[in-house]
Protein backbone atom coordinates (compact mmCIF):
# COMPACT_ATOMS: atom_id res chain seq x y z
CA UNK A 1 0.00 0.00 0.00
CA UNK A 2 2.80 2.41 0.90
CA UNK A 3 4.62 1.79 -2.37
CA UNK A 4 1.47 2.35 -4.42
CA UNK A 5 0.66 5.49 -2.47
CA UNK A 6 4.19 6.86 -2.96
CA UNK A 7 4.06 6.00 -6.66
CA UNK A 8 0.77 7.93 -6.84
CA UNK A 9 2.39 10.89 -5.05
CA UNK A 10 5.23 10.93 -7.60
CA UNK A 11 2.77 10.72 -10.48
CA UNK A 12 0.57 13.50 -9.11
CA UNK A 13 3.40 15.97 -8.46
CA UNK A 14 4.99 15.26 -11.83
CA UNK A 15 1.77 16.06 -13.72
CA UNK A 16 0.10 18.80 -11.65
CA UNK A 17 1.35 21.82 -9.70
CA UNK A 18 0.72 20.80 -6.07
CA UNK A 19 1.51 23.60 -3.63
CA UNK A 20 0.35 22.18 -0.29
CA UNK A 21 0.12 18.92 1.57
CA UNK A 22 -3.65 19.41 1.85
CA UNK A 23 -3.94 19.73 -1.93
CA UNK A 24 -1.86 16.57 -2.32
CA UNK A 25 -3.94 14.76 0.31
CA UNK A 26 -7.13 15.64 -1.59
CA UNK A 27 -5.69 14.36 -4.88
CA UNK A 28 -4.64 11.13 -3.17
CA UNK A 29 -8.10 10.81 -1.63
CA UNK A 30 -9.57 11.05 -5.12
CA UNK A 31 -7.46 8.03 -6.06
CA UNK A 32 -8.63 6.02 -3.07
CA UNK A 33 -5.77 6.76 -0.65
CA UNK A 34 -6.97 8.05 2.73
CA UNK A 35 -3.82 9.46 4.36
CA UNK A 36 -3.10 11.50 7.44
CA UNK A 37 -0.94 14.62 7.37
CA UNK A 38 1.79 12.75 9.28
CA UNK A 39 1.86 9.93 6.73
CA UNK A 40 1.97 12.42 3.88
CA UNK A 41 4.85 14.29 5.53
CA UNK A 42 6.81 11.04 5.83
CA UNK A 43 6.12 10.19 2.19
CA UNK A 44 7.29 13.63 1.05
CA UNK A 45 10.49 13.24 3.07
CA UNK A 46 11.16 9.66 1.92
CA UNK A 47 10.57 10.60 -1.71
CA UNK A 48 12.84 13.63 -1.35
CA UNK A 49 10.27 16.08 -2.67
CA UNK A 50 11.14 19.76 -2.51
CA UNK A 51 9.23 22.91 -3.38
CA UNK A 52 10.13 24.80 -6.54
CA UNK A 53 11.14 28.38 -5.90
CA UNK A 54 9.26 29.66 -8.93
CA UNK A 55 5.75 28.56 -7.98
CA UNK A 56 5.99 26.67 -4.67
CA UNK A 57 4.96 23.34 -6.24
CA UNK A 58 6.34 20.03 -5.02
CA UNK A 59 8.84 18.29 -7.26
CA UNK A 60 11.46 15.57 -6.88
CA UNK A 61 14.81 16.97 -5.73
CA UNK A 62 16.83 18.15 -8.72
CA UNK A 63 19.29 15.65 -10.11
CA UNK A 64 22.93 16.54 -9.91
CA UNK A 65 25.77 15.49 -12.15
CA UNK A 66 26.47 12.42 -10.01
CA UNK A 67 29.94 13.53 -9.03
CA UNK A 68 29.13 13.97 -5.35
CA UNK A 69 28.89 10.79 -3.28
CA UNK A 70 25.49 9.75 -2.01
CA UNK A 71 24.66 10.59 1.56
CA UNK A 72 24.52 7.94 4.25
CA UNK A 73 20.77 8.60 4.36
CA UNK A 74 20.46 7.78 0.63
CA UNK A 75 22.29 4.50 1.11
CA UNK A 76 20.17 3.64 4.14
CA UNK A 77 17.04 4.43 2.12
CA UNK A 78 18.29 2.13 -0.65
CA UNK A 79 18.77 -0.70 1.83
CA UNK A 80 15.27 -0.18 3.27
CA UNK A 81 13.78 -0.07 -0.23
CA UNK A 82 15.56 -3.27 -1.26
CA UNK A 83 14.36 -5.06 1.88
CA UNK A 84 10.81 -3.82 1.42
CA UNK A 85 10.33 -4.00 -2.37
CA UNK A 86 12.81 -6.36 -4.07
CA UNK A 87 11.24 -9.69 -5.02
CA UNK A 88 13.77 -11.04 -7.53
CA UNK A 89 16.81 -9.96 -9.50
CA UNK A 90 18.13 -11.39 -12.77
CA UNK A 91 21.17 -10.50 -14.83
CA UNK A 92 21.63 -10.48 -18.59
CA UNK A 93 25.11 -9.26 -19.48
CA UNK A 94 25.37 -5.66 -18.19
CA UNK A 95 21.61 -5.40 -17.58
CA UNK A 96 19.77 -6.21 -14.37
CA UNK A 97 16.03 -6.80 -14.18
CA UNK A 98 14.63 -6.21 -10.71
CA UNK A 99 11.13 -7.45 -9.91
CA UNK A 100 8.95 -5.87 -7.24
CA UNK A 101 5.34 -6.08 -6.16
CA UNK A 102 2.75 -4.09 -8.12
CA UNK A 103 3.34 -0.34 -7.87
CA UNK A 104 6.66 -0.76 -6.07
CA UNK A 105 9.15 -0.27 -8.91
CA UNK A 106 9.14 3.54 -8.87
CA UNK A 107 10.13 3.97 -5.18
CA UNK A 108 12.89 1.36 -5.50
CA UNK A 109 14.25 2.89 -8.71
CA UNK A 110 14.21 6.31 -7.06
CA UNK A 111 16.20 4.91 -4.12
CA UNK A 112 18.74 3.36 -6.53
CA UNK A 113 19.08 6.65 -8.43
CA UNK A 114 19.49 8.68 -5.24
CA UNK A 115 22.16 6.31 -3.90
CA UNK A 116 24.32 7.38 -6.88
CA UNK A 117 26.03 4.02 -7.21
CA UNK A 118 29.05 4.43 -9.48
CA UNK A 119 28.31 1.10 -11.18
CA UNK A 120 24.80 2.16 -12.24
CA UNK A 121 24.55 4.09 -15.49
CA UNK A 122 20.77 4.44 -15.24
CA UNK A 123 17.43 2.91 -14.33
CA UNK A 124 14.07 2.60 -16.06
CA UNK A 125 11.07 1.67 -13.93
CA UNK A 126 7.64 0.40 -14.82
CA UNK A 127 4.96 -0.79 -12.41
CA UNK A 128 6.68 -3.91 -11.04
CA UNK A 129 9.92 -4.10 -13.03
CA UNK A 130 13.12 -2.05 -13.07
CA UNK A 131 15.84 -2.19 -15.70
CA UNK A 132 19.22 -1.27 -14.23
CA UNK A 133 22.00 -0.58 -16.73
CA UNK A 134 25.60 -1.09 -15.62
CA UNK A 135 28.98 -0.68 -17.32
CA UNK A 136 29.65 -4.35 -18.05
CA UNK A 137 28.69 -7.90 -17.08
CA UNK A 138 31.25 -8.15 -14.26
CA UNK A 139 30.03 -4.92 -12.73
CA UNK A 140 26.44 -6.16 -13.03
CA UNK A 141 27.31 -9.36 -11.16
CA UNK A 142 28.94 -7.35 -8.36
CA UNK A 143 25.81 -5.20 -8.15
CA UNK A 144 23.58 -8.29 -7.95
CA UNK A 145 25.59 -9.51 -4.97
CA UNK A 146 25.48 -6.05 -3.37
CA UNK A 147 21.70 -5.73 -3.80
CA UNK A 148 21.10 -9.28 -2.52
CA UNK A 149 23.30 -8.61 0.50
CA UNK A 150 21.50 -5.38 1.32
CA UNK A 151 18.08 -7.00 0.83
CA UNK A 152 19.01 -9.82 3.23
CA UNK A 153 20.08 -7.40 5.98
Amino acid sequence: MKARRQAAVLEIVSHDPIRSQEQLRQRLSGRGFDVTQATLSRDIKELGLVKRAADGSYQPAPEDDGSAPASDQARHTLQRALVEYLVAIRQSQQLLVLRTGPGEAQPLALAIDRARLTDVLGTIAGDDTILVITRDARTARTLVLQFEGLAAS
